[in-house]
């Protein structure tokens, strides 16, 4: 899939769930093997695909494709917690680990965005510094503000 605001995206999936968003860089590093398994066409790639479109042209608020997030217990519960992040709203690292209810746990926190799988599905964009600023994202800051952009949050 290619997108103007992201460029190439290649979306994985695993027992019928969604697995892995890639784009940028990391699709050029896929290697063409690995690429037909990806893009083997499931009902779940179909319909994320679909959802993940609908959302870049400003139609979709909110994601119902099953996902399968790969992680410790920890970021497990911290991803459930950034999908509870309404579109178009933002958080801070603290106040998320707050949600979690584990006050401290801001660095780790921030850990579990960086090693998220399936961003913008997982809207770990949606994660601020406590300043406001915007602060680490694996994709580039510049992609975290273009996506904050489309969800009109200033």
């Amino acid at each position: 899939m290619e997108t103007e605001l992201l460029g190439p995206i290649l979306l994985e999936d695993r027992k019928e769930a969604l697995f892995r968003v890639l784009w940028g860089g990391e699709v050029d590093a896929i290697e063409p093997s690995a690429c037909v398994a990806i893009s083997k066409g499931s009902f779940v790639l179909k319909t994320a695909v679909r959802q993940l479109a609908e959302y870049l042209a400003g139609r979709r608020k909110t994601f119902d494709v099953p996902l399968l997030p790969d992680g410790t217990p920890f970021q497990q519960q911290v991803w459930h917690a950034l999908q509870e992040i309404p579109y178009g709203m933002t958080l801070s690292y603290g106040q998320v680990a707050k949600r979690i209810g584990n006050e401290k746990a801001v660095r780790a926190v921030g850990g579990a965005c960086g090693r998220n799988a399936i961003p913008i599905f997982i809207p770990c964009h949606r994660v601020i510094g406590a300043s406001g600023k915007l602060t680490g994202f694996a994709c580039g800051l510049d992609v975290k503000e273009r996506l904050l952009a489309l969800e009109n949050v200033r």
